[in-house]
Formats: C-alpha cells, structure tokens, sequence
C-alpha cells in the first residue's frame, strides 16, 4: 500500500497540476471563443485525433504494449532495449503517414462526427481547424509511446507533468487570440484567425512530446532507429491488439453517435451542443483522471509481473488495494459533483463570449455525470485485470455491451426530451451504461482470478458513502442558503459556495472517514500529515 501512495502521490501531483492548468486552458477557451458555433467547431476538431488515437495506438498501450514491454525487459537478453527502438520507431513512422492521410480526409471526419451539412458556417470551420490540429497525430503518439516505456522503468512523473507544457502553450495561443482575433463570430472568423487557433493546439503537443523524449534520454534510452521489424513481435501484438482495436472501435462508434447528437441539439438551441457535453466530460474526468489514472499506470506494471509469475493471491490484493484507494476519493467527489456543478462551472466558463447561464448549463451536465464517476473508474480498473492476463478479447465484448446500451439511452433520450436537455440526457445514458458495465465486468473479472473480495469492497464503499453523506448535506445546504440570500449564482456567490460546500465539505468527508477509520483516507491523511510536519 505504501509503495502505491508514494507512486501514486508523484503522478498525481503532475496530473493535478496538468488538470488545473488544463482548467485553465478551458476558461480561456470559453473567454476566447465560447460554446456557441465557433466553440463547438474547434471543439469537434480538437476531439478527432483523439479519437483516431484511440482507435490506432492508446487504447493498445495499456492493454497490449506495456505488458510486452514489461515481458521484453524480463526474458531478452538486453532488457528490451532493442525491443523498445523497434517499437518506437514503428510508431513514428506510422503515425506521420496517418496524420498526412489524416489531414487530406479532414472533410470526411467532420462529417462522420457531426451533424451539420457540407457547406454550412460550422462545417466549414471545423474542416478548417481539422486541418491545422490534425498533424499533432504524430508528436502525440509518439509522445505516448515514449511515455510508456517510462512507465515501464518506474518513471512516472514526467508522463504526468509533461501535459502541463502542452496546456502552458495553448493558454498563451487563446490568450494571443482574445488580443489580435476577431472573437467569437463564425461568420466572420479568418484563415489567420483559424490558423493560430489550431496550429497553437498543434504547438502544444509538440512540446509535450519533446518533454517526454528527453525525459527518456535521461532515464538511460538511447534511441537508434531500427527496422529488423522481423524481431518487433508484431504477429503477438496483433493478436492481442486485435481484440483491443476492436473495443476502441466500438466505443468510437459510441462517441461519433454522442457528437452528431449533441451537435444537432446545439443547432436547436444555441450553446447547448458539443462544447457543453465536451467541457462537462472534461470536468467529470478530472477526478480520475488525478487519482484513478495516477493509481492504475502504477498497478497494471506490477499486476502484469504478478500474473506471469503466477502470482494470482497478489493479483487480487493489488487490484482490492487499488479500487478501495480510488474510491476513497471518489466517492465524496462524486457527491459534491452531483450537488455542486453550477457552482463549479460558473467561475471557470461564465466569462467573455461565454453567458453565466450557458456556464450554468454546462454545470448542469456534469451534476448529471457525478452519477458515473465512482461506476467508470472502477469499470476501468476492471479491465485492467483483463489486461494484465494478456486478455484483450473479453474487454472487447464488455465495451460492446456497454456501448450499445449507451448508445441505444442516449437514442432513447434524445427522441424523449427537449433539446434544451439532450446533453443531460447523453450524460444519463453514460452513467446508466457505465454502471451495467461495471457489473458485468466484475463478475467475468472475479471468475478469472478466483474472486476479486466483493463482499469486503462492497461493505468499504457503504462505509466510504455514509461517511460522504454529511458532506453533500452541508453543500447542499450551502447551495440553498447563498441562492436564498444572495439571489443566482454568479462569480462571487458560486466562489462562497465553494469554499464552504466543498473546501469544507471535503475536509468533512476526511475527518468523519478518519473517525469511521477508513483505512485508505488513514493513509492519504497520515501521508500528508507526515509531508506538513516536514
């Protein structure tokens, strides 16, 4: 446990900071350009070499590479070294020819992952901006690639801080643009204007994947191109990568059904399409992405020489250990989330071209995402187990499954309710899809090692909620009194129902937990006690 508090603690720390300047990155963003037309444009394009990312290399890392690496470094007699060259080498070179082909198919993918016509102000736009961010395909998967073999060596804090350098440099483009643009009005938006927008997004990833490549230097990686892709296993990682690719495949499906919906909706009503659902997603993955990802790139490594050791017992304590420190934070966030939203959005998005009720909506949308928060994070730990058995087949047919009832929630919802609340209603379905997912994965999970201690989680999560109970009751409370008195939330009242709703609430959650002697908050609360006395 301790082992895991400190490596997670390092990545953490990065990933915190890289959330709070990526919050950054985002408030200047919706000064600079909004949510309405202009904002959704950039938004669609930004969200595209993500996806074929997803679909080419991110999803494959954790499930298929990382462990070959780690198995690489066990059985060849250079500790994988030659092994790593090749793979860097071939992710390179593949990932500049998809970003090239990538950038000619850019009117084609706006197309697949929005709803608006060829012609059209917004399409146009987006195609524009595609153009421009695309090229960051190749520094971004190599980055990624560089960042896991780190990874493998233990190096955890630099694939953490380095994004930090990427949100640094598009705070500074947004910036730039608030100075010499020409707004937030598509129609009379430039090619200059669209230029800086997405060649600066673009700048931004590349510095992050140069932060990661010398990071590698200094770890002891020396890179050399090789191509003997003879000795690159590139039979075995398809084989195992198949199964992966298809489960991206199939989520993807479900994204470009959540884009062309939520762009439709925000043809009807204005500021209430992709930018709200994408600032929203951005916010609900803020705490996994501090806490959860932080634990999981710490435990898929060691779970993955625990199972080709035969290690089944620490397999399951790993992963026991895992989800009951996830969830220690989770749970109490989730709660102010599904409370606090408004609150949260307001002093980050009601700026500049953005109102305080297009900031309030999007606040709205993420009270509806706190449902998922603690039902996602544990969900993606579950696949991790699949992962460290070299299982990339079962996940695929668990993500199908979750997909499709995403996909056919948020069909349902859309057709049932206004426009004004589609985006709420993809979130619903999201959280729905997430928990029957959740389930399912458990039980496939547990058959594999034998049991995965559900009674014991189960029992730590009721104590976790009935501690995180007084929290949500004072920020509540919070909610109604400020708006009672002080009338709408805006900047200032938003700010007061921080502070004490949540500063508070959470400092309630620790104490009552500490009392409850929750042993995960113990130890989070003793590690930082111990780093105050310092």
């Amino acid at each position: 446990m301790s082992r895991m508090l400190r490596a997670s603690a390092i990545m953490a720390a990065g990933t915190m900071v890289s959330r709070v300047t990526g919050f950054v990155r985002t408030m200047v963003l919706a000064y600079a350009i909004g949510t309405a037309a202009l904002g959704d444009a950039y938004n669609a394009a930004y969200a595209i070499p993500y996806s074929i990312l997803d679909l080419l290399l991110l999803g494959v890392l954790s499930s298929v590479v990382v462990p070959m690496i780690v198995r690489a470094q066990q059985q060849d007699p250079d500790g994988g070294r030659a092994y790593e060259q090749r793979l860097l080498t071939l992710s390179t070179v593949a990932l500049v020819a998809v970003a090239a082909l990538s950038v000619l198919a850019a009117p084609l993918l706006i197309d697949l992952y929005t709803d608006w016509a060829p012609g059209s102000a917004k399409y146009e736009v987006a195609v524009m901006l595609a153009r421009f961010i695309l090229p960051q395909l190749a520094f971004f998967g190599v980055g990624a690639v560089a960042g896991a073999i780190l990874n493998t060596r233990d190096r955890y804090g630099a694939p953490m801080w380095a994004p930090v350098v990427n949100n640094l440099v598009v705070i500074c483009v947004f910036l730039l643009y608030v100075v010499v643009g020409t707004g937030d009005d598509i129609e009379s938006v430039t090619t200059a204007d669209l230029a800086l927008l997405g060649l600066g997004t673009t700048a931004g990833i590349v510095a992050q994947a140069a932060v990661l490549i010398v990071a590698l230097r200094r770890a002891g990686f020396s890179f050399v191109p090789r191509f003997d892709l003879r000795n690159a296993r590139l039979g075995e990682m398809a084989k195992a990568g198949v199964w992966t690719i298809g489960y991206v495949v199939v989520t993807q499906l479900g994204f470009m059904l959540t884009t062309n919906l939520s762009s439709s909706a925000g043809d009807v009503v204005e500021g209430h399409g992709i930018s709200p659902y994408t600032l929203a997603f951005q916010l609900f993955q803020l705490p996994y992405g501090v806490i959860g990802v932080s634990v999981i790139t710490a435990m898929l490594p060691r779970m993955s020489r625990a199972v080709s050791e035969g290690r089944f017992e620490d397999v399951r304590a790993e992963f026991g250990s895992s989800v009951r420190l996830i969830c220690s934070m989770m749970v109490p966030v989730s709660l102010l989330l599904m409370v606090l939203g408004p609150a949260i959005t307001v002093p980050l998005y009601g700026h500049g071209a953005n109102s305080v009720a297009d900031a309030v909506y999007i606040g709205n949308v993420l009270q509806v995402y706190g449902l998922a928060l603690v039902p996602f994070a544990i969900f993606q730990l579950l696949l991790r187990v699949f992962y460290s058995f070299g299982d990339t087949r079962t996940p695929v047919f668990i993500g199908a499954g979750t997909t499709a009832v995403n996909a056919l929630l948020m069909v349902l919802l859309y057709l049932m309710l206004p426009a004004r609340y589609a985006v709420m209603g993809l979130a619903l379905a999201y959280a729905i899809a997430y928990g029957l997912g959740a389930v399912l994965a458990w039980v496939l999970a547990s058959r594999r090692v034998r049991g995965l201690g559900g009674w014991a989680v189960g029992m730590t999560l009721t104590r976790m909620y009935l501690a995180a109970m007084p929290t949500a009751v004072l920020a509540l409370a919070t909610v109604w009194v400020v708006t009672g008195v002080f009338g709408a939330l805006d900047f200032l009242n938003s700010v007061i129902v921080l502070a004490i709703g949540g500063g508070l609430g959470m400092l309630l959650y620790l104490a009552v937990a500490h009392r409850m002697r929750i042993p995960e908050v113990n130890s989070l609360v003793g590690m930082v006690a111990r780093r105050v006395g310092r």
